[in-house]
């Protein structure tokens, strides 16, 4: 259905695709909103060039996948009128940008994220892109031992890992545990779920053992046969699922300014 309504061309065999023939300016009607999580769920990670959208655009366009996820966390970061819309900005008086580890978004809040949809308008002239990685694939490359091991495991993330120095004081940090193997709701396939952003330890484990085998899955997850890379250009969108990838925005361009706007999808509590 999707081939009919726009352009499929995958950027890897693995993951990623970049999607045109489409304004997502104009109003999406049923059909295209299908045959976009129809590839959102095939190739878990979309580009899409030359869209200068709006704050209501932007939303609109998130909202064909779920309802909007406010994270509190990052509430002192969003536009005025739009709760949804939060500003992601580094330039030359930046000390720091928000992404650079591997993670996935927000995996501190109860319900993390289904996704998110990433738009940039204003972009450096070479570097600041942002890599991706497949955690089905990261998930199937592990021994069927290390697999049994990791099976019913849990760990804890914590908001102040990342906003612990940087959020207001009185902002809300939440602190939740989730498996360290996830299944996705919609694929029932399974996925490495902790990041160096969020995750503080796995439950039940001596600290040393944790420490050990939460390394071991940071530098796993980062093994380029997983990955795809996208260059961004002046109004382009990356739309992931957050279930299913881990991404890392590359800091390389400093002090360039790379300037847009962040909407995240509602998801459901891991199992």
């Amino acid at each position: 259905m999707g081939q009919q309504l726009f352009t499929v061309e995958s950027v890897t065999p693995h993951m990623g695709a970049e999607i045109s023939g489409i304004d997502l300016r104009e109003p999406i009607g049923t059909e295209l909103a299908a045959g976009l999580r129809d590839a959102l769920h095939e190739h878990l990670v979309l580009f899409f060039r030359d869209q200068p959208i709006s704050h209501r655009q932007h939303s609109d366009f998130a909202r064909i996948f779920g309802e909007p996820h406010i994270a509190k966390a990052a509430a002192a970061w969003s536009v005025a009128g739009f709760p949804e819309v939060v500003q992601i900005h580094a330039d030359a008086d930046s000390k720091f940008v928000a992404g650079e580890d591997w993670h996935s978004d927000m995996t501190c809040d109860e319900a993390p994220p289904l996704g998110s949809a990433l738009y940039l308008h204003t972009v450096p002239k070479s570097g600041g892109d942002t890599a991706f990685s497949n955690m089905f694939a990261a998930y199937d490359a592990l021994s069927d031992t290390l697999k049994t091991a990791l099976d019913g495991l849990t760990a804890t993330h914590d908001a102040r890992l990342v906003f612990g120095d940087k959020a207001p004081p009185g902002t809300e940090l939440p602190i939740n545990s989730h498996p360290v193997i996830r299944t996705h709701p919609e694929s029932g396939r399974k996925a490495i779920f902790v990041n160096r952003h969020f995750t503080v330890k796995i439950d039940d484990l001596p600290a040393a053992e944790s420490e050990a085998l939460l390394g071991f899955l940071y530098e796993h997850v980062q093994r380029p046969q997983f990955q795809c890379r996208f260059r961004w250009q002046p109004h382009s969108i990356a739309l992931w699922d957050n279930r299913s990838v881990q991404h890392s925005a590359i800091w390389d361009y400093f002090p360039q300014t790379r300037s847009g706007f962040r909407v995240q999808i509602a998801g459901t509590r891991p199992f």
